[in-house]
């Protein structure tokens, strides 16, 4: 028998595929993206991948750092575009948190007034506003990527992983936004192997996960769980089929832990698929 061809030749094979053309690449300084700008440039040639680094407040100085080290290593076009400018203005032209206290109605006279439901509670308020305002500069920086994949004629190549994907943990429209996702199929687990194979730069590898929403956000901080249990759970869940009992007594974790998990398959499904369209008259 013929050796099985391995994930990364795979993946490469992908990429030329789906994006002969050239990419555009979102740089975090994460090791996702850095896998991701190596293995375009080992499909498409460095000259048809362009990083882009997208920097806000809460960008980490080291993120950036690592971002241009893995650029410069791969020898590929890099732009750095602080985008926190742009990011404050759209903020305060968007104005405060919306509430029944400023959300107005048009009334049949031409008059305003007051949205009839009630408040959220000031938790749940002071959280929705958190996540509105988070997912504010993924949206930013995916419109950043399409204006300069639209001037090259080029494709955004995204750099979510399967863990993320199934889980809902990335931004609707934001870091979700992309033309195709090369480690779509890759647990984060498996990107790290993957990464040290590309000889990635370990300070990349070993840095806690972190989408830089805020200062001290962590990736498995949100989740509620390592990556290791996490892909632990959707490996049982998923790819071998195991009901939740039996995927718990798999991998050790407790019943909360694997519900939780299966919450979050259910709660972001709607994250994975294409808009519903409405019927068409006549149609039952």
């Amino acid at each position: 028998m013929p050796p099985q061809t391995s994930i990364r030749d795979r993946i490469v094979a992908f990429i030329r595929a789906a994006a002969p053309g050239g990419v555009v690449v979102g740089m975090s300084g994460g090791v996702d993206s850095s896998v991701v700008a190596s293995l375009c440039a080992e499909a498409l040639g460095r000259t048809k991948v362009l990083g882009l680094i997208l920097p806000a407040s809460s960008t980490p100085a080291q993120d950036t750092t690592d971002a241009q080290q893995v650029a410069g290593k791969l020898g590929i076009p890099c732009r750095i575009i602080p985008i926190e400018g742009v990011l404050r203005a759209l903020e305060q032209a968007l104005g405060p948190a919306a509430s029944a206290d400023s959300d107005c109605l048009p009334d049949q006279k031409g008059a305003t007034q007051r949205a009839a439901d009630p408040s959220p509670p000031r938790g749940e308020l002071a959280r929705s506003t958190l996540i509105a305002q988070a997912n504010l500069a993924p949206r930013l920086r995916m419109a950043v990527l399409y204006y300069h994949a639209n001037l090259l004629g080029r494709l955004v190549a995204g750099t979510g992983n399967r863990s993320e994907l199934l889980t809902g943990y990335f931004t609707k429209h934001g870091d979700g936004g992309v033309d195709f996702l090369p480690l779509g199929g890759l647990y984060k687990r498996e990107i790290l192997a993957l990464a040290k194979e590309l000889s990635i730069p370990a300070q990349v590898i070993s840095k806690p996960p972190s989408a830089g929403l805020w200062p001290g956000q962590t990736d498995e901080g949100d989740l509620g769980l390592p990556y290791a249990a996490l892909d632990s759970i959707l490996a049982a869940l998923l790819d071998q089929g195991l009901p939740p009992a039996a995927a718990a007594a798999q991998t050790g974790m407790d019943p909360a832990t694997v519900a939780k998990v299966l919450s979050l398959l259910e709660a972001s499904r709607h994250k994975r698929a294409l808009p519903p369209v409405g019927p068409r008259p006549g149609e039952e």
